[in-house]
């Protein structure tokens, strides 16, 4: 995938719309903070492949506008306070039991 300006909106007003739904699923389950909700681990990693797309956008030199500039500000800004978040027990999911998967997961 070529590195495009174009691409990299496209990529914030996808994660935009994924931080809404899961907000508006969040209140649906009868207002459980965000920090709670389970689908928190892959806006995560949509952030993350943001951040990484915008630093390599940069590094190829092209011309970026000053309302993209600030977006990328904003999301590198907002994944560094959650790129250390973990599970509320502190595990990874891999070693959690099936018990503990399905507490953190509302199930």
């Amino acid at each position: 995938m070529a590195l495009s300006v174009q691409q990299f909106i496209k990529l914030a007003n996808y994660y935009n719309q994924t931080a809404m739904l899961m907000s508006a699923i969040c209140v649906q389950k009868g207002g459980i903070p965000i920090e709670n909700y389970s689908g928190r681990m892959f806006a995560a990693d949509v952030l993350e492949y943001i951040v990484e797309y915008a630093k390599r956008l940069k590094a190829t030199g092209v011309a970026i506008p000053a309302d993209v500039a600030r977006a990328i500000e904003q999301f590198n800004a907002q994944y560094a306070r959650v790129k250390n978040h973990t599970t509320p027990t502190q595990k990874p999911i891999y070693e959690m039991s099936l018990a503990e998967f399905e507490k953190f997961m509302n199930i």
